[in-house]
């Protein structure tokens, strides 16, 4: 049997890079199954290790060159100018009789990634045996489009109450667990200079928080004045921790950003980039946490690291509530910021409540991972049906 794992962007995003990897075990964990990668960056998932993760990691124009398949796709690609039969063939070879996951699980989060999937999914459909979306949250304004996209899976894991909620509530048949990456391991190197264990801030910042070249948006003002408070009011170091690192959409711009204007301090660390094991390793060892990155903050709610989410959209907010059963106080929306100190006072309430968020995650994160894992159990029921 063969699992194909799709909608990857590429491990350059530690968070699709923890999808995979926690995947990855729980279906062969599960069922007896090669995992096979359809990545959009096979060379960002061999550089992080993924090659040695799945069985096989292939790439949209990777085709057996030597079939004659190919070679009917060629001719009438050539002759007929038929533009899509190469893909279609390559679709063909890639999902025959397969089980396909989706582990986009933010693809109905955003308009331009719904359209593609919606696509996407539909050509899939005719060649594979299950189809599954696998970890996923969805936002309350769902098209007739992607509602008869979604009742079109065999299976639908959720990983947080706000999304099932939504999805129910259009009468799509869900299953909610928790995501995946609540499963990945962690590896501990060694903590660069400045990095004092137990008592240092992990701080993860996003550009999709507006206008953070310019150093004027109120985002990017709420994380200048935490790091002030941060260096003014306590002996904590802060690490700036970057989580994902695509060129066009990398952490590291605003954390360079904020590590030029408080590099002076001598208190505050850039930290390099590293897989998503190895930055679990270093978050896990913060103090406290304050990301706007989900899986960042995966990361330290699975270590028992006090966390405050900067969040941008549902999934952050159901997470947070099915952890500590509200999101007031553990989540700041980026959106409706409307002075700088919003994230600061946030911090506060994190800061006063240490010991009791701490227990709370001890107690919670074990039978989290339980929900997590119980997602392998469904993917062998559903083969079973």
């Amino acid at each position: 049997m063969k699992t194909v794992l799709y909608m990857h962007g590429g491990s350059g995003n530690h968070g699709c890079e923890a999808l995979v990897r926690t995947t990855t075990k729980i279906v062969k964990d599960n069922i007896d199954s090669d995992v096979v990668l359809w990545s959009q960056a096979p060379s960002e998932d061999k550089f992080y290790g993924i090659n040695n993760i799945v069985n096989k990691i292939v790439a949209t124009d990777e085709l057996n060159k030597n079939s004659l398949n190919f070679l009917i796709s060629y001719f009438k690609f050539k002759i007929l100018k038929k533009y899509d039969a190469l893909h279609r063939q390559f679709m063909k070879n890639l999902f025959k009789d397969s089980i396909a996951i989706s582990i986009g699980g933010d693809n109905y989060c955003y308009p331009w990634s719904a359209k593609q999937g919606v696509e996407l999914d539909r050509e899939i459909r005719k060649y594979c045996k299950k189809n599954v979306f696998w970890g996923c949250s969805v936002e309350d304004d769902l098209t007739q489009d992607i509602i008869k996209d979604l009742k079109g899976f065999d299976l639908i894991t959720v990983r947080e109450s706000l999304s099932y909620t939504v999805l129910r509530k259009h009468g799509i048949n869900a299953v909610q667990v928790a995501d995946p990456a609540f499963l990945l391991d962690k590896k501990e190197l060694a903590l660069p200079d400045r990095f004092i264990e137990g008592n240092t801030v992990g701080i993860n910042v996003s550009p999709l928080i507006n206008d953070y070249e310019s150093g004027e948006s109120i985002a990017y003002k709420n994380y200048v004045r935490l790091i002030e408070y941060i260096l003014e009011n306590s002996d904590m170091n802060i690490c700036l921790i970057p989580h994902v690192v695509w060129e066009y959409n990398n952490d590291r711009l605003p954390l360079n950003l904020l590590y030029d204007k408080f590099k002076y301090s001598e208190r505050v660390i850039l930290l390099k980039d590293y897989n998503c094991e190895e930055l679990k390793g270093f978050i896990s060892r913060c103090r406290f946490f304050v990301g706007a990155r989900t899986h960042a903050t995966i990361a330290a709610y699975s270590t028992c690291v006090p966390t405050l989410a900067v969040g941008y959209s549902i999934k952050s907010k159901g997470i947070a509530r099915d952890l500590f059963g509200t999101y007031d106080n553990y989540v700041v929306p980026v959106q409706s910021m409307t002075s700088d100190s919003e994230l600061t006072e946030a911090f506060k309430y994190i800061v006063i409540n240490e010991k009791q968020i701490k227990d709370r995650l001890c107690k919670t994160i074990p039978e989290y991972k339980e929900k997590a894992k119980s997602a392998g159990k469904l993917l062998s029921d559903m083969l079973e049906r």
